[in-house]
């Protein structure tokens, strides 16, 4: 018995792109339909998008010297090296500055109307305005109509109302509001058209727009910020951020002029208590001198007036120090904003160190406040370490103020003494000049206090008109210079056509990478050195001979293909066996015997087909022959050989059919009895054609290469794995199996992969190629196979 060896294939599969390629050329048609498709989707989405705008604006910001604690912080804190920026940044972006800024701004209320392609908002010119009065729903769309006789009627939701006059105040679902006209629209413009307009909460409007700034360094530094800020309407947007960064500079200037505000209004307070005292000393001591008819003091009077004078000074001085020690120790008392408290130095107080503790407290205040406005507070280290600062300030201040009361206690003690002691001078002098002493002492004194308010009340205002602002604008933004940010016409345009090329070829990739099926000749080519002997089609008909019914057709036409091909291959006249044989069952083995034993018998050749796939027989049922006696029978002695020839009703053609299934098909076809047989029917016939068993299921087909002169190997096209063109390679290059030849079955025409054109190209010279001549058949065949159509053929996997 011959040694059987089992297959193991010994070559690999890889990616073969010149495969690859062929593939998507075969499939053209998908790539065209791909692109019109997503084109078509691109010029939609061009055509219907409402147009988005992008303003940008830019500001310069001032960097503020740090301190050596934010130095620290910033070196241990990697991710914030520049917390001034990004300080700004927050408070920019903040909810205060975006309020302000809409609070000038007519944003409220937005107007658009629908056009027959898109809907488009007006700004800043709109035909009409709305006027709320009391809006119960926010956000509802609210159509409005505009009819003759100055009249319009609104849809809110499903809910068309009443026609009303434009001007009076309307109650609907959503509130009450009047509707007017633009100064200079007339009425009849506004007919036929259709409008509506959306009422915002302020609140949610607030943070829309809060959300929709973004805010960039543009610089290293960092000390340029450009701003941008995106919507349907591009003035609408540049007029935000331009507002915006007003608001923003002013808030600035504002927190700068706090201190000189707050001092003016400190020595407002003074000046009021001052004024009415002046005004009332200033009657008394004119009434007293012309009842008395005094109009100057005695020289010894004049001497102790000086002297008194003087001390009064000093002891208004010391009760304004003390005064204004009571108001610090109460605003540190209370947790206020202590970036606005006056400074020391404002109202004449000369103390160094009270002055560096005020104006170190004013400082770390204004800085506090800023970082609370523009960060998370609790996530912040900043604003814990000037809680900390702050802390320590106020420690020492406290100290500080404590002391000083003490001193200026002890000095106001001091002067109330000595002021005692020139009052009792004074009552030397006679009573008239006293009681005129003692009136143009007190008016003096309230003259100079006055005078002196005056004079620092103007040092704070030019203090206050001479603050110029830290930051300011570079570029205002403009409606001129936005830029469209959506859709990007040409970018979609674009993406399409890539989409359109990408997505058929991944289609063709992925279905390529999965399908372990055979449909392609060039990966027959690639895949096995086998010579590819015969290319047959598709069979259209009931009949399993086909060659025989239609002799003219293309099938039988294929099959004369292989006939002639195998002459090549037989070119000994001793040499007539022929095996066919394929890996598993169902690739067409059966059919491809016999109808190529059936071409043979045409040709005038005397042919023999012999069923030894003795165990599943099936050619004595196609050609309804008794399978009581066959090769099985004769194997074992029970039949003779004329008893297991049967002529059929195709001349020159003779079926040896299986017989009765043996329990041990594989150790009948190893016998000397086989070799016999076919011996015998070699000098009888002049072809004789083997119908095998599948080679990958049972040994029996390679038990019968021995005998053989030429081994068909068939593969089915859709239907064989490509694993079976390994195993026919494996065959291929054993020694004992001659005459390798592969035939590709049930070819559809019309197929992408390289095998539905009937292209005839074999190894043995013989070739030619039906797709040059216009119409495949030209009147040489009796049928045409059908044709499929577009749709059919772009779906099909074939």
């Amino acid at each position: 018995m011959t040694e059987y060896q089992e297959y193991q294939p010994d070559r690999e599969e890889g990616f073969d792109f010149k495969k690859l390629l062929n593939k998507v050329l075969g499939r053209w048609y998908w790539f065209i339909l791909s692109v019109l498709v997503a084109y078509s989707i691109a010029w939609f989405a061009n055509r219907y998008a409402v147009p988005m705008y992008s303003a940008n604006a830019s500001l310069i910001i001032n960097e503020e010297k740090k301190s050596t604690a934010e130095l620290l912080v910033n070196v241990l804190d990697r991710y914030s090296p520049r917390k001034n920026i990004e300080n700004e940044i927050a408070v920019i972006k903040s909810y205060s500055m975006a309020a302000k800024a809409l609070k000038e701004l007519d944003f409220e209320t937005s107007y658009y109307i629908t056009g027959r392609v898109r809907e488009s908002m007006m700004y800043p010119n709109s035909p009409f305005k709305v006027i709320p009065d009391s809006i119960l729903t926010y956000g509802a769309r609210v159509e409005v109509v505009f009819l003759p006789n100055d009249q319009c009627q609104v849809t809110i939701g499903e809910k068309t109302c009443k026609p009303f006059h434009t001007g009076e105040k309307y109650k609907s679902s959503i509130g009450e509001f009047t509707i007017v006209r633009s100064e200079g629209v007339n009425q009849n413009d506004l007919l036929d058209k259709k409008f509506f307009f959306v009422i915002r909460n302020f609140n949610s409007l607030v943070n829309l727009y809060r959300g929709k700034v973004t805010i960039t360094p543009n610089d290293k530094r960092g000390s340029v910020l450009a701003l941008s800020s995106s919507g349907e309407s591009a003035q609408k947007e540049a007029d935000y951020l331009n507002t915006l960064m007003d608001v923003y500079i002013q808030n600035g200037l504002d927190e700068k002029n706090q201190t000189s505000t707050n001092a003016i209004q400190f020595i407002d307070q003074q000046l009021g208590y001052v004024t009415d005292s002046l005004k009332r000393t200033e009657d008394v001591l004119q009434n007293f001198r012309m009842s008395n008819k005094l109009l100057n003091l005695s020289q010894e009077g004049s001497a102790v007036f000086e002297r008194l004078t003087a001390l009064q000074s000093e002891r208004f001085a010391l009760t304004t120090q003390l005064s204004y020690y009571d108001y610090l120790k109460e605003y540190m008392g209370n947790d206020r904003n202590f970036g606005q408290v006056v400074a020391p130095s404002i109202i004449g107080i000369a103390d160094p160190l009270l002055n560096s503790l005020v104006n170190k407290l004013v400082e770390l205040g204004t800085q506090k406040t800023r970082l609370v406005h523009s960060s998370d507070p609790e996530n912040n280290p900043l604003v814990k370490i000037a809680d900390v600062q702050i802390n320590s300030v106020l420690g020492s201040l406290r100290e500080n103020v404590k002391q000083l009361i003490t001193a200026a206690n002890l000095s106001m003690k001091d002067v109330n003494d000595r002021i005692s002691q020139v009052e009792r001078e004074l009552v030397k002098l006679p009573a008239t000049e006293r009681q005129l002493l003692n009136i143009q002492r007190e008016y003096n004194v309230n003259n100079e206090t006055y005078n002196f308010l005056l004079k620092k009340r103007a040092d704070a205002a030019i203090s206050k008109a001479s603050n110029v602002a830290d930051n300011k604008v570079l570029d205002y933004a403009m409606s001129q210079n936005a830029i469209q940010i959506s859709p990007k016409r040409s970018r979609n345009i674009m993406i399409a056509v890539a989409l359109g090329i990408l997505i058929p070829l991944a289609l063709i990739f992925i279905i390529d990478f999965f399908n372990r099926i055979i449909n392609d000749l060039q990966e027959i080519k690639t895949m096995t050195d086998v010579p590819m002997v015969g290319m047959i089609g598709h069979n259209e008909k009931d009949s399993e001979v086909p060659v025989a019914e239609n002799p003219a057709s293309p099938l039988s036409e294929s099959f004369r293909a292989l006939r002639t091909n195998l002459h090549y291959i037989l070119r000994d006249k001793s040499s007539k066996v022929i095996n066919v044989t394929s890996t598993v069952s169902g690739e067409g083995k059966t059919f491809i015997s016999i109808n190529l034993a059936t071409i043979i018998a045409h040709s005038g050749k005397k042919a023999l087909l012999m069923g030894l796939d003795l165990r599943k027989p099936k050619i004595n049922k196609i050609f309804n022959i008794d399978n009581h006696d066959g090769i099985s029978t004769y194997l074992i002695g029970d039949s003779k050989y004329e008893d297991i020839i049967h002529s059929t009703n195709i001349n020159n053609l003779y079926i040896a059919p299986s017989g009765p299934v043996p329990p041990n098909p594989a150790e009948l076809i190893d016998t000397p009895e086989m070799k016999q047989l076919v011996e015998k029917a070699s000098e009888e016939f002049d072809f004789i054609v083997i119908d095998t068993p599948p080679v990958a299921v049972v040994v029996d087909s390679l038990l019968l290469a021995q005998f053989s002169d030429v081994n068909i190997f068939v593969v089915r096209q859709n239907y064989s794995a490509k694993d079976s063109l390994l195993l026919a390679n494996d065959l291929h290059k054993r020694p004992e199996i001659k005459g390798m030849g592969l035939v590709v079955n049930d070819i559809h025409r019309g197929s992408s992969y390289g095998l539905g054109k009937y292209r005839y190209s074999y190894n043995y010279g013989y070739g030619y190629n039906y797709s040059g001549y216009g119409n495949y058949y030209n009147g040489y065949m009796e049928e045409d196979q059908p044709k499929q159509g577009f749709w059919k053929r772009l779906f099909s996997k074939k």
